[in-house]
Formats: structure tokens, C-alpha cells, sequence
């Protein structure tokens, strides 16, 4: 298998001199018309801030709302957005005033307190089941004192409102009128838009595009137009790039040792450590995952590293526990057995299971498959039958969701890849009692690591929530639903002359902040 893969890329290695002629006539002939063209790992279901969950749909909102703060597109740094001013007066209280003149589209007047307030207290409302809710679980309510002033009242002090909530997914703002409007929730079509750019055309799985604010009156984006183009497998988007159809794109990381090796000519390559988190998940509630010596045997018998080797070469390393490097909470090492086949027969003897045939499914990319083609591997070791179910994006994003459907009640395995805020309540929060039927697919639900998830976010000393997330860790371990496997590297490519307006880590893009020389 992992020869072939190799084979693979080496074909490829050996095609990428032929190929840089075309991409940069083709960047040269659309210089005039400044078009952004990106390769996106999705397409959307839902622009809806307060209902969307993929980083496809969170990449578009930005481009389409505003927020009071938002991160400045190179860095976790901070700058004012729709706000023109904004301060934390007391632990509790913040005070903002916004920008005048944002406009929302349609006619419904300039972003006003009282939109700031709706779209804060819609997403804080656990009667609306916002995904996003937890960003705001510590939100009391919305003062508005003017028409463009108000105040951010919180229960208690809340450590991530400043690093995620308000310059991530949470912090976007809608039009209060608009949306009442259409019922109170909208999704691939927005009632009412006031960022930089506008939807113009949505061709489902084919292309959307993004075409700039006339009345916008922020800082101008450097490109007219932004063409989104959702590819679920990275090598075909690479090959894409490579005919000079797209302008940026993430690659998968085993294509790292092609480009060292042979760096194209007018390309940047860039390598991005990620915060995010990759890994297999067991639906606790399915019968052949409910007795947990049956997950522990299957966490006993794969081979993380070897899963992580064969999808990144190398590239990046196994993951000690759900919180990346750098942040509260990180481990330095991974407490996980080794690899243990007998160890992992055994558990299935006393929990009385002799074998049996289950369902893998993710996303059809080649670096998934291959995690999943080793897990397949491993398994079959100590008697169980892995039948990969590779889906498109949009299906696979559906699966665990209690509100599309039933397919949760047949969710069996599956590889999560999620992408994480720099802040450690985001890596910890998919295990919560909250996101069962949400983003919790595994369905596993621990008061205990529930409240102190909440705790944790309440803790303003970074090294006493330090204390509450090992405790946590512990939790989530003992569970044995979460294998984990790697926090991942993002690898990307774009063209010379092109600065990116993307996070540290490589994973959210704000296309406004896109630079052209």
C-alpha cells in the first residue's frame, strides 16, 4: 500500500516540470480582471453563521458578514472589524461601538447594536441548537445603549472570548430584520450581506462566487472577484493547480517531499502546523461499539504512528491529546499504549466478541483512505472486517447530524478532521454531552467532563485551566471512542505575487485580506 502510494507521488514528481508553463499564462491572462481562484477541500450546505459547521461555509461568511474584531489574515492577532471601538471595561463587561456606514444589502439599513445583540444572543440560545453555542455559553445577555453602541454582559469571566468567540464563527453578525424575516434561519441563500465581498452565484459542487462589495466602505480587497471551487480530494486539486486552473490551494502534506525535491518555478510553498485535530471516532451508541472493552481492544490494535506515517510521510506527528502544542493543557507525551495485538484479543474475549464486520466512513481524499486502508490493516489482525465507505463532503458532513436524518443511528466508525481556534476550549469542546447529534458523533456524554469543560472556560490562569484539561484528557482516554491520531500540517501552494489572507495554521482564509502585488 504504501508503496504504491510512493509510486504514486513519484509520477507525480516527475510531471511538475512540464506542467508550470500553463499556470502562469493562465494567472498572466486573468491579471486584468483580478480574479481570485481557490480549491476549496468543500463546498457549503449553510451560510447561516449561527448553523453552519464546516471551514468551506466559515471561509464564505467571513467574506459576506462582519464581526467587531476579526484575526488580521497573517497572524492570531487581532484587529477591529466592524467595531471602531472596542474594551473590556471589567471581567464581565465589554463595551463596543461600531463602524458607521456598514450597509447591509436588500435594504435593510446600516449593522446596527440591536443586529450585534441578535446574532450574539441567537447563537448563545440552547433552544436554537447552534453549534456554535458553546462559544457563548458564558453570554448573559446583549445592552444595547445607541443605535450603533452596546455592551457584551457575561455571567462570569470567560477566558476564549477574545482569542476565538468574537473573532471566529460566534462573533459573525447578521441583520435582525433580514433574518426574522425568512424565518428566523436561512441557509445557502442570505437574506441580507454587508462584508467585502457578496454572493453572486452558487452552482452546487461545481463553483460559487464572490463578487466585491460596491458599498462596502472597509479597507478594499485587492481582487474583483473570488471563484471557490470545492474539491474533496487534495491530489486532484493539485493537478488542477498544476494546469493552472486555481490560484491557491491546500495540499496534502505527502506531496511535501515532491515539491522540496523539485520546487516549481513561480509557486510558494508553505508548510503551516496545524491546531486542529484528526481522528477516529466510535459510535458508543451502536451496538457493536457500546461495550467499551471493544473499544479499547481496537484502540489497542492500531498503529497510530503508522497510520500517521503513511498519511503524511513523515510530515507530522502522532498527537499526545486533543490540545495542540503551545496552548493550556497540552501534553508533552502520549500516554496511549503501544501497539499490543494480544492485548487487543484479549479485550475482545472478555467482552465476549470473537469478530466481527463494521463500517469505516470519511471523506473521499487519498490521505484519508490511506489512514483508513492502515486501520483497515491493523483490525483485520484481531478479527474485524473494516469495509472503507469513502463519501463526497457534503454526504460525510451529514452523517452523525441527528437533524439530516437517521444516519446517525447506523454511524459506526469514521475519521474526523476538524479544525481548531487557538484556544484550547475549541479542541475540547467536539467531546462535550452538548454536541451529541451535533458534532459529538460519537455520542459519548460525561457530565463530568461537560462541567469542567465549562469550568475550564471560566479560568482566566492559564496554568489552573492547564489542570482542568489533564483531568479531562483523562476522561476522554478512558472513553477509548476517541482515537487519536495527529493535529495534522497543512501544506500550501500559490502563486508569486500572491500574499495569502490565511490563519497561522493554514486552515481558515479570509479572502478579503488577500493581497496581489
Amino acid at each position: 500500500m504504501i508503496f504504491n502510494r510512493r509510486t504514486l507521488l513519484h509520477g507525480m514528481g516527475a510531471a511538475i516540470g512540464a506542467a508550470w508553463v500553463m499556470p502562469r499564462l493562465a494567472q498572466a491572462q486573468g491579471q486584468d480582471t483580478r480574479i481570485l481562484r481557490i480549491a476549496a477541500q468543500n463546498d457549503f450546505q449553510s451560510l447561516d453563521p449561527a448553523f453552519s459547521s464546516t471551514v468551506a461555509e466559515s471561509d464564505i461568511q467571513d467574506s459576506l458578514f462582519v464581526r467587531l474584531i476579526s484575526y488580521d489574515g497573517t497572524s492570531w492577532n487581532t484587529q477591529l472589524d466592524g467595531a471602531a471601538e472596542i474594551e473590556q471595561v471589567d471581567p464581565t463587561h465589554i463595551r463596543f461601538a461600531l463602524r458607521p456606514g456598514i450597509a447591509w444589502t436588500n435594504g435593510f439599513g446600516e449593522v446596527s447594536a440591536e443586529d450585534v445583540k441578535y446574532s450574539f444572543e441567537r447563537v448563545a440560545n440552547p433552544e436554537n441548537e447552534s453549534p456554535w453555542k458553546g462559544d457563548w455559553e458564558f453570554l448573559d445577555r446583549v445592552d444595547v445603549t445607541n443605535e450603533r453602541e452596546g455592551v457584551i454582559v457575561l455571567k462570569q469571566p470567560f477566558s476564549p472570548v477574545w482569542r476565538t468567540t468574537l473573532p471566529w464563527n460566534a462573533g459573525l453578525i447578521v441583520c435582525k430584520a433580514a433574518v426574522e424575516q425568512a424565518g428566523g434561519r436561512f441557509t445557502t441563500e442570505p437574506p441580507a450581506q454587508c462584508g467585502p465581498y457578496l454572493l453572486k452565484e452558487w452552482r452546487p459542487k461545481q463553483r460559487t462566487v464572490l463578487v466585491r462589495n460596491p458599498d462596502w466602505n472597509g479597507p478594499r480587497p485587492d481582487f474583483d472577484e473570488v471563484h471557490i471551487f470545492p474539491i474533496d480530494d487534495r491530489q486532484v486539486a493539485e493537478q488542477g493547480f498544476l494546469a493552472g486552473e486555481f490560484d491557491f490551494i491546500n495540499v496534502a502534506p505527502s506531496s511535501l517531499p515532491i515539491y522540496q525535491s523539485n520546487p516549481p518555478q513561480g509557486v510558494t510553498i508553505s508548510t503551516r502546523p496545524k491546531v486542529g485535530m484528526e481522528w477516529l471516532g466510535l459510535n458508543t451508541e451502536h451496538p457493536l461499539f457500546a461495550d467499551v472493552k471493544v473499544r479499547q481492544a481496537i484502540a489497542h490494535a492500531i498503529d497510530v504512528d503508522a497510520v500517521v506515517d503513511a498519511a503524511y510521510f513523515g510530515g507530522a506527528e502522532r498527537a499526545t491529546g486533543v490540545i495542540a502544542s503551545g496552548l493550556p493543557g497540552h501534553r508533552e507525551s502520549s500516554p496511549y499504549p503501544a501497539r499490543d495485538v494480544a492485548a487487543a484479543k484479549a479485550l475482545l474475549e472478555e467482552a465476549g466478541v470473537s469478530g466481527f464486520d463494521t463500517r469505516l466512513s470519511i471523506i473521499n481524499a487519498t490521505d484519508l483512505l490511506t489512514m483508513a486502508q492502515v486501520i483497515q490493516a491493523n483490525l483485520s489482525e484481531i478479527g474485524i472486517n473494516v469495509e472503507i465507505e469513502p463519501l463526497e463532503s457534503g454526504t460525510f458532513w451529514t452523517l452523525g447530524v441527528e437533524e439530516s436524518g437517521d444516519t446517525w443511528k447506523d454511524l459506526q466508525m469514521f475519521i474526523h478532521r476538524w479544525g481548531n481556534g487557538p484556544d484550547p476550549s475549541w479542541a475540547t469542546k467536539f467531546y462535550t454531552c452538548d454536541g451529541v447529534g451535533q458534532f459529538n458523533w460519537e455520542r459519548w456524554c460525561n457530565e463530568e467532563y461537560t462541567k469542567l469543560n465549562s469550568d475550564a472556560m471560566a479560568e482566566t490562569d492559564d496554568a489552573k485551566r492547564g489542570e482542568i484539561y489533564e483531568r479531562m484528557a483523562t476522561l476522554l482516554d478512558e472513553s477509548s471512542a476517541y482515537i487519536l491520531l495527529t493535529h495534522g500540517v497543512q501544506l500550501l501552494l500559490y502563486r508569486e505575487g500572491i500574499t495569502p489572507g490565511v490563519t497561522p495554521d493554514g486552515n481558515r482564509l479570509s479572502f478579503s485580506k488577500f493581497k496581489q502585488a
